[in-house]
């Protein structure tokens, strides 16, 4: 499976819960790596329109001084099955194919419609049931 079909499903997987705290046009996964195959952080962000959007969440495969490991959600959002998703892409990632040649890479996502929403729960339910996140 391609990494960006993997980011796309995993938001629509947590559709409902993204627009609980924002209403949004579209949902942006900005992922940057750390060479050429790993990826090193993940941001999610709701796109409000007009330029402006509001920060999901974060996923780091290292800690630092300035932020912790893992998932971390910020502004009041919180979702599960996005969790549980970024967690698995990033701790599996050996099992995704795309372009490595690129350092950065940029994933938009739609209102899902019902189609897209069935597919993405097929993917969800093969995935992994544990997680854990910390909220921010």
């Amino acid at each position: 499976m391609q990494l960006d079909k993997a980011f796309e499903f995993a938001v629509v997987l947590a559709w409902t819960d993204l627009m609980k705290v924002v209403p949004a046009a579209s949902v942006r996964v900005e992922y940057e790596r750390e060479s050429k195959s790993l990826l090193d952080h993940v941001n999610v962000w709701a796109d409000k329109g007009k330029g402006y959007c509001d920060r999901v969440c974060d996923y780091w495969t290292w800690a630092s001084a300035a932020h912790p490991n893992g998932m971390r959600f910020w502004r009041g959002h919180d979702s599960d099955p996005l969790a549980r998703a970024l967690d698995f892409i990033m701790k599996n990632q050996e099992r995704f194919t795309g372009p490595t040649a690129a350092r950065d890479g940029l994933v938009l996502v739609y209102p899902p419609g019902d189609e897209q929403r069935a597919v993405a729960a097929t993917w969800g339910d093969a995935l992994p049931a544990t997680t854990s996140a910390n909220g921010a």
